[in-house]
């Protein structure tokens, strides 16, 4: 064996025994990577466009994904499989081992075809489906608590005294409202027989007429005092019987309520979060850290913090990172497949916060000011309103980092403008018309206008894809994600009803350009309308949440038609979208 041939075979070995160690977890790209430059600083996981080494470990995961037979789950992307259909989030992280070779490692969001350990997919930060854990025996323990309650609640004996007292029940409240009313009926036929005595008998047979009222009065208070006294006594012997099973249920859901804060609390100490300095925070206290009020359900179960987890585990230096979805969208939040999408808000903030301390990332976009450069241009101005026209990447109002906005420039602008300025807005990456009042009297004129919905808005947009017909409705009610802000969910439960009628005005290479009406004026309603999977299914170019990023959101706010709050003419603007 030459020297040549034995370094290969030790390479080899050296390579396998590598894979070995790290479980197979550590992939190497299966195409070449020697064109790609490595990116300077760490991906900013709360937006991001993804580097071409994390789309390229993407694609093979999701190669992976399509050929796989390690895994039965039903992505809904075929329709022949039968089950539930559950898309899921997946993460890349491009590393750097110790030999300063370049791979990759992949993970998906929670637990995949009901276990947390897969061949190509790194394991949870915590194991809760483990073997005989702590958490399996205790969720037993809560289900069988669960299971005594709903055994008491259908107990044959229970249900029918239950049944028996309900109706016994409904029976006296029927004859004490019965009661109650012939009760103030004599109160107002004694009333009326009080004030024709006054006019008919003398002072002294009226105060014997009174006295025989008075009694009268007392006589019915002490009868209906004695039904309701009837009643609660028929009442009691089914509530004292009764007691046996509610007591028994009451201490039941008390023993179950302690035992699920004692259990959630252990898992918030067993998930150990690292960083590059070896740190080591728990959930219960990188939440307490945070201003989020409550610890999110799945928290800690996502991609981002499971990649990062095992790469601090393993002595791996985190490259760039991106995370897709993979399947069908579900019904309230909108996630199109193998889209990128970046990590939570609420779940994972407060996580990465801490895991990627230390580490040198990409400046966070919203901190910087995009509309540097740009300028407002004037359509309309008198003494009462203005209307300006907003370009795109450019704050209605001021916001937490940023302060440049419209509402900023105006008030520096122009001069002897007093009140909230401020009636509606538009998103920052909007473009489009915006009507502002000069004093608080034209505000509240032209806000009452918005609110009793006579303003008339036109909306133009630029979609990614073809829609069949030519014009509609979409009623779809929104509200916000409470995990992911500023995301709009629809929620048919808690939603505020969102309206937006349509038209169709060209179809061309593969896009649509149409006219969106507002009926409301909900947060993100045009976007998540046309994006979400019951309004359109087709995303606005260039939408970063609901779609995907491009040079500009195409959606721009063309027509604004309004009474003038002092002259009461009506008040029409156009202004042409640029697309």
């Amino acid at each position: 064996m030459n020297l040549k041939n034995f370094i290969s075979k030790k390479s080899i070995f050296a390579h396998n025994f590598r894979q070995i160690i790290l479980q197979t977890y550590f992939q190497y790209f299966s195409a070449s990577i020697n064109k790609f430059e490595l990116p300077a600083k760490f991906t900013f996981p709360f937006y991001y466009e993804p580097h071409p080494l994390s789309k390229l470990a993407a694609s093979e995961v999701q190669n992976y994904l399509k050929t796989q037979t390690d895994f039965e789950h039903n992505f809904g992307l075929d329709s022949s499989k039968k089950g539930l259909v559950i898309g899921k989030m997946f993460g890349v992280l491009v590393v750097q081992n110790q030999q300063n070779e370049i791979g990759y490692i992949a993970a998906v969001s929670g637990k995949l075809a009901e276990k947390n350990n897969h061949k190509k997919f790194v394991p949870p930060v915590y194991d809760m489906l483990a073997k005989d854990s702590y958490f399996l025996k205790e969720e037993a323990v809560l289900n069988s608590i669960n299971s005594d309650i709903e055994c008491l609640k259908k107990n044959t004996d229970y249900v029918a005294l239950l049944a028996q007292y309900q109706l016994e029940k409904k029976k006296a409240a029927i004859d004490i409202e019965e009661k109650k009313a012939a009760l103030k009926a004599a109160k107002k036929d004694r009333n009326f027989r009080r004030e024709k005595a006054k006019i008919e008998l003398s002072a002294e047979a009226f105060a014997i007429f009174e006295a025989s009222l008075a009694k009268e009065s007392l006589e019915a208070k002490y009868f209906f005092n004695n039904v309701n006294r009837y009643w609660e006594h028929m009442l009691k012997p089914f509530k004292e019987k009764l007691l046996f099973y509610t007591n028994q249920i009451a201490l039941l859901k008390e023993q179950r309520k302690t035992k699920s804060a004692a259990l959630q609390q252990y898992l918030f100490e067993q998930y150990q979060f690292l960083n590059s300095k070896k740190e080591v925070k728990n959930l219960a206290q990188l939440f307490i850290e945070s201003s989020e009020q409550s610890l999110p359900a799945g928290s800690g179960e996502c991609a981002a913090p499971k990649l990062l987890q095992y790469a601090f585990l393993n002595n791996l230096k985190p490259i760039a990172m991106a995370e897709f979805w993979w399947g069908q969208s579900p019904n309230k939040e909108i996630r199109k497949h193998q889209q990128f999408y970046p990590a939570c808000q609420g779940k994972c903030k407060p996580i990465l916060t801490h895991m990627l301390a230390g580490i040198e990332m990409d400046t966070d976009p919203l901190l910087q000011n995009p509309a540097i450069g740009k300028e407002l241009e004037t359509i309309f101005e008198d003494e009462q309103l203005m209307v300006v026209f907003k370009p795109a990447a450019f704050l209605s109002v001021p916001g937490i980092h940023i302060q440049d906005s419209v509402y900023t420039r105006i008030k520096q602008q122009v001069k002897n403008i007093s009140g909230p300025i401020i009636i509606h807005r538009l998103d920052m990456d909007t473009s489009g018309l915006l009507v502002l009042a000069k004093n608080k009297k034209a505000h509240k004129d032209l806000q009452s206008q918005f609110i009793n919905k006579t303003v008339k808005k036109r909306y133009t947009a630029l979609l990614d894809g073809i829609v069949k017909e030519d014009k509609g409705t979409i009623n779809l009610p929104l509200r916000v994600d409470l995990d992911d802000r500023p995301r709009q969910l629809v929620c048919f439960e808690h939603g505020k009803p969102a309206e937006t009628n349509w038209e169709v005005i060209e179809r061309k290479n593969g896009q649509t350009k149409i006219h969106f009406y507002p009926i409301s004026g909900r947060t993100h309603q045009l976007r998540v309308h046309s994006s979400h999977t019951l309004g359109l299914n087709i995303p606005i170019i260039g939408d970063d949440l609901y779609g995907q990023k491009s040079d500009r959101l195409y959606l721009h706010a063309d027509t604004l038609e309004f009474i003038h709050p002092t002259t009461k003419q009506p008040m029409v603007f156009y202004k042409k979208a640029e697309f």
